[in-house]
């Protein structure tokens, strides 16, 4: 495929680059399963711990669905590139004719289809445990879609910068999560104004103009971090 990112346009490359990078994932069931599954134990074990007092776990919920799937979307941000990086390919990515934000996108998208979407499919399942009624499970659903894209645009940097690097996920998780925090705080914080009558425009725009600045410079920052990493 690298030898022929040349010659196609540009919209069939990122394409190319996403179906290929979806197949991988498919093929290694880790690396969907893996984050689905912490997802779920996670916040499964919380009303075990906490109890079964229904006003506690719906005043909990927001805030533990959105920290454990933030958590669970980091489990595979290491392999992002590392494959790419084993065989060569991130090297013809980089040397080729097709700007490497476009293909940095791509597989960020990827991430986030293969990581990220399941996660949001079954959050409303599982904020039923936390006595969640129909409406905050609607809006839960809205904040996530809004902001996993940005964990995984995001992620993809610290992905580069850590790339070849011992101890990397230890060094991932130091340098991401301080740049997580706004979307957890708006992504959490809309469905707990929501529930306190509140109103959640705010934070559905703050999270919204996050996901287009992340859509904007998180390509150029991991474009360059990768070319650092391989220097």
């Amino acid at each position: 495929m690298s030898r022929s990112l040349p010659v196609l346009g540009l919209p069939q490359v990122m394409l190319a680059v996403l179906k290929r990078e979806i197949a991988l994932g498919m093929r290694q069931k880790g690396e969907v399963l893996t984050p689905l599954m912490f997802f779920m134990v996670v916040t499964s074990l919380f009303p075990l711990g906490v109890g079964a007092e229904t006003n506690l776990l719906m005043r909990m919920a927001p805030g533990i669905l959105w920290v454990s799937a933030l958590l669970a979307a980091m489990l595979s941000l290491q392999r992002m590139f590392a494959t790419d990086y084993a065989d060569g390919s991130l090297e013809q990515m980089i040397l080729s004719s097709t700007p490497l934000g476009l293909l940095v996108l791509a597989k960020a998208l990827a991430h986030f289809l293969i990581s990220g979407l399941p996660l949001v499919l079954i959050a409303p399942v599982l904020g039923l445990q936390f006595g969640l009624d129909g409406r905050a499970l609607g809006l839960l659903v809205l904040t996530l879609l809004l902001g996993t894209p940005t964990l995984s645009l995001v992620g993809s940097i610290g992905a580069a910068l850590t790339l070849g690097v011992r101890g990397a996920g230890v060094l991932l998780s130091l340098l991401i999560l301080p740049l997580y925090i706004p979307v957890l705080i708006f992504g959490a914080g809309a469905v707990e104004a929501d529930a306190a009558g509140l109103g959640i425009g705010g934070h559905l725009s703050l999270l919204a103009a996050l996901l287009v600045l992340s859509l904007f410079f998180s390509p150029m920052a991991t474009s360059a971090a990768l070319r650092i990493s391989l220097e």
